[in-house]
């Protein structure tokens, strides 16, 4: 089928390519000319044939709704917009809302896999009317790992998103448990390699993962994170999982904890954000800040 993808950046880009190797048309646009296959949004849409579907790959809030508004004027009835960025579920329901007014169908989707998502795939957790997702499976299939899972309709509208968050707090709580028992091991005289404690792990242990995988690699790269900065980022999605517990009565102490710890490691130089740093830059290609 053909697709037309907006925003190719270190997601975008490589989804681009995965779809390809699929076999399927994909017209990319995004506002770096060197990465876009066309000028813009108008002409993305006119090489398209209908009906049409148009992926969204944009940082979230102001960047999603300024693209959804112009794609809004730009699309037919019957055409379909799918959101595959960090968007909150909440925009969700308002985007699908203002496009159903012009006969447009509405998918949000989860996207999970980072820089390893070209060749592993991408976990999919995506949200809508059961006819628009149809419209949109044959990308889906392409995207998700190979396998039998991988890839989920999660609900309505804003379901595909909510999964999704749910899915980064629970990571938010797991690196927070590995960098903290990094932290002890490393504190001790006694224990003298913990690079190869935290190796030895991967084979045979009930906390063996990729995570864990991704840590042997950020220590294999620096072994006691010392060219790292003990600072870590949050990316709204476990803020986001925090106020929906709140809401709904839910306690989550873990992810609660492992949050307020990364506002933590904005105050002082955090060895365990050291850890965080390192795995989020190891899993998602997501910026570390060196020492001065």
């Amino acid at each position: 089928m053909e697709l037309g993808l907006v925003g190719l950046g270190k997601m975008g880009g490589n989804m681009r390519e995965r779809i390809r190797r699929a076999g399927h048309t994909v017209i990319g646009y995004d506002r770096n000319p060197d990465l876009a296959d066309v000028d813009s949004l108008q002409e993305l849409v006119e090489k398209l044939r209908g009906p049409r579907v148009v992926w969204v790959m944009v940082p979230a809030g102001a960047a999603t709704q300024s693209t959804i508004d112009e794609l809004a004027e730009l699309l037919s009835p019957g055409d379909i917009v799918v959101d595959g960025g960090n968007s909150r579920w909440t925009d969700d329901e308002k985007h699908a809302e203002e496009l159903k007014a012009e006969g447009i169908g509405f998918v949000d989707c989860g996207v999970s896999g980072g820089v390893w998502g070209l060749e592993n795939g991408y976990a999919l957790m995506y949200g809508g009317d059961k006819d628009d997702v149809a419209k949109v499976q044959p990308i889906f299939d392409a995207l998700k790992p190979e396998g039998e899972f991988g890839s989920v309709h999660a609900g309505k509208v804003g379901a595909g998103h909510f999964a999704k968050m749910v899915h980064n707090g629970i990571e938010y709580a797991m690196m927070q448990a590995f960098a903290e028992g990094w932290e002890l091991l490393e504190k001790v005289d006694s224990v003298t390699d913990v690079r190869e404690i935290f190796r030895s792990w991967q084979e045979g242990t009930v906390i063996r993962s990729w995570l864990l995988d991704l840590a042997v690699n950020a220590l294999d790269d620096d072994e006691h994170l010392e060219k790292l900065r003990g600072f870590a980022a949050d990316s709204g999605e476990g803020r986001w999982t925090v106020e929906a517990a709140i809401d709904n009565a839910v306690p989550l102490p873990a992810i609660t904890a492992s949050l307020f710890a990364r506002f933590g490691s904005r105050q002082d130089d955090s060895p365990q954000m050291k850890m965080i740093a390192a795995l989020r830059n190891q899993f998602g290609g997501h910026a570390v800040e060196s020492k001065k």
